[in-house]
């Protein structure tokens, strides 16, 4: 079928699942940590090792080192791959064609003109990629790892354009240490690390760059709401503006330090599915209108249990982080009674699947899912 998807809850006919193949290890470089500092600043294991500040010594080189590695256990990595293939089943179940991208073929690491980085698998794919319509657009990553991501989702994105899609690539960053604004984890409240004041200099340097990601968009129709966090979002998002004129309507939100996703999701015209009363408190005025079903405390027993050497990338939020198939019915976490139960209450059909360890790997099911068709004839304006 013709790329075609401008919502979150239109029926979904065709998906991208990612892949957690030779998934391995986290590498605590800079824009790891800057990426994930909400969660990573509050566990014993990040401090403990001492990751700042980083700041060149006398003599050495302009080459950022690799960052130190926080391997996998196997087991988490074996369970992971068993519950996505159980995702891929389900879908299947209810009709919806799933692409898969290709797999990382070995653990491999790559070097720019600016870092070393190990690569990562392209398993939340939602990240670093934006479906408008019949457009694929490639946002630039914020993280060294993901830098080369979508080079694995070429094919499906190839077999997209040959249809017919159009296909965007946003300007990709350089990424030396001084790309990065550091000022939302230097504002956070109680910020136990010191953050890095001097960057490591670059002959490669241009200042703050352009780095945001998809899933820091939220899809209504004509209308795109950004969170915006950083002034490397704030680049990111001018650009989306200047592309998109006079086909979509940008709404810049400050909900979060990245992705919009286990904040705030449209399930259908008129209903979102919100964190708390306050994230709803700074919607754009339109939207808060709309009825909003508020997410229940997630449950302390709804997640394994992990070793201190463990990190855990995401907050207990990550399970309002569903998909939609269609306006009634929505994928949720199995190990989520509660919110499948608030979600019927409000007049939807839930699907329950097992998906065990977003908390380790940062993603729930609409990170690891991309949805690139939805039936509909083209955007709708909703909230006009």
């Amino acid at each position: 079928m013709r790329l075609n998807s401008y919502d979150g809850w239109s029926p979904l006919q065709e998906v991208i699942v990612g892949s957690a193949e030779n998934y391995t290890t986290h590498e605590q470089e800079l824009s790891f940590r800057l990426f994930f500092y909400d969660n990573l600043a509050t566990q014993r294991s990040f401090y403990d090792q001492q990751y700042y500040p980083v700041v060149s010594a006398p003599g050495e080189g302009s080459r950022p080192a690799a960052g130190p590695q926080s391997p996998i256990k196997k087991r988490y990595v074996e369970e992971l791959n068993e519950d996505v293939e159980g995702i891929v089943q389900t879908l299947e179940s209810l009709s919806v064609t799933v692409h898969r991208p290709m797999p990382l073929a070995e653990a491999t690491r790559v070097e720019t003109l600016a870092w070393p980085a190990a690569v990562l698998p392209p398993l939340n794919i939602r990240d670093n990629t934006l479906i408008l319509g019949d457009e694929i657009v490639e946002t630039p990553p914020q993280v060294r790892s993901r830098y080369f991501e979508t080079q694995l989702l070429k094919k499906v994105f190839q077999g997209y354009f040959q249809q017919g899609a159009r296909w965007t690539v946003m300007p990709r960053p350089v990424m030396t240490d001084a790309s990065f604004d550091p000022s939302y984890a230097e504002r956070s409240p109680g910020s136990p690390a010191e953050f890095i004041t001097e960057p490591k200099s670059s002959p490669y340097d241009l200042g703050f760059e352009m780095m945001i990601d998809g899933a820091q968009c939220l899809r209504l129709g004509k209308d795109l709401m950004v969170n915006v966090s950083t002034a490397n979002h704030a680049l990111g998002c001018d650009w989306l503006e200047r592309h998109l004129e006079g086909r979509f309507r940008i709404h810049r939100v400050a909900l979060t330090d990245n992705h919009i996703d286990s904040m705030v999701l449209a399930l259908r015209p008129g209903t979102l599915l919100v964190r708390t009363p306050q994230v709803a408190e700074l919607l754009p005025e339109p939207l808060r209108k709309w009825d909003m079903i508020f997410a229940p405390e997630p449950e302390v027993n709804a997640f394994p249990t992990y070793d201190d050497d463990d990190l855990v990338l995401t907050s207990p939020y990550i399970d309002l982080n569903v998909l939609s198939i269609d306006q009634e019915t929505v994928l949720v976490n199995e190990a989520c009674p509660e919110l499948r139960r608030t979600l019927e209450r409000h007049g939807f059909t839930t699907v329950p699947v097992r998906h065990r360890h977003r908390r380790l790997f940062g993603g729930g099911l609409h990170c690891f899912t991309l949805d690139t068709v939805r039936r509909g004839s083209g955007p709708e304006d909703y909230l006009s």
